[in-house]
């Protein structure tokens, strides 16, 4: 690895996970309009994953790791910016909820989602210790796309009817505030359990402990420490 793939405009240990480990897809929920508030994000300005040196190193014995057997992992977000989290709590407390949203928050009014631990004031992902993916099937068809006219199904519904993330069927979509996206739940199929264990697994390989309230969390203990509150700039070439 040279050196100049840690040279980046960043502060800390921070650095840009494409230029360690490019193979890594990703889809940066929340520079998006495709995420549960439905528009990007403060401080997102650019759909790109920033971790920290070691967050990244370990990231990438996990690829390689999965590459040998045809998966990849996806990463839906890394480092959170802390007026992001601002920006949740905000959402969450505005009164109102659209059919929109209510897709990802099918039984819990939003308003209790920090409450209930399924969003944190102060995110872990903001010290850059805590991470958000699933795995890709690299050898299926994965090609379907969000669709922001199309009413799609919430996040508990069949993967056939839910929006697509491109990638294996978990039993819900990402970042779904309900029972059913508790990694240990039982009342997703045999084969959804197996792709959650089999991510849990690969990502402890490598230290990454799960959140048990939601099967795509992941943090690294010991890898955080202060809060930070930088944007995610578009990376240089």
């Amino acid at each position: 690895m040279s050196s100049s793939a840690w040279a980046q405009p960043l502060p800390g240990d921070f650095f840009y996970l494409r230029d360690v480990e490019p193979r890594i897809i990703q889809d940066i929920r929340y520079a998006t309009s495709n995420n549960f508030v439905g528009r990007p994000l403060a401080g997102y300005s650019a759909g790109e994953c920033v971790v920290k040196r070691e967050v990244g190193l370990r990231l990438k014995a996990v690829q390689e790791e999965l590459a040998a057997q045809h998966l990849s992992l996806k990463m839906f977000d890394c480092y959170r910016p802390a007026r992001a989290s601002r920006d949740m709590m905000k959402w969450s407390q505005n009164g109102h909820e659209t059919a929109a949203e209510r897709r990802y928050n099918p039984k819990i009014p939003k308003s209790e989602l920090f409450r209930l631990g399924y969003i944190a004031s102060r995110s872990q992902h903001s010290t850059g210790a805590a991470l958000d993916l699933t795995l890709v099937d690299l050898k299926a068809e994965n090609s379907a796309k969000y669709d922001p006219s199309k009413a799609y199904a919430d996040c508990t519904a069949p993967a056939e009817a839910r929006a697509p993330e491109g990638s294996v069927d978990m039993g819900t979509g990402y970042d779904c505030t309900d029972a059913k996206g508790h990694t240990a739940a039982q009342s997703i199929n045999a084969e959804q359990r197996a792709w959650r264990k089999r991510l849990v697994a690969a990502m402890a390989r490598q230290g990454f402990v799960n959140y048990s309230k939601e099967w795509w969390h992941f943090s690294l203990p010991g890898a955080g420490g202060a809060a930070y509150d930088f944007p995610i700039q578009p990376r240089r070439n």
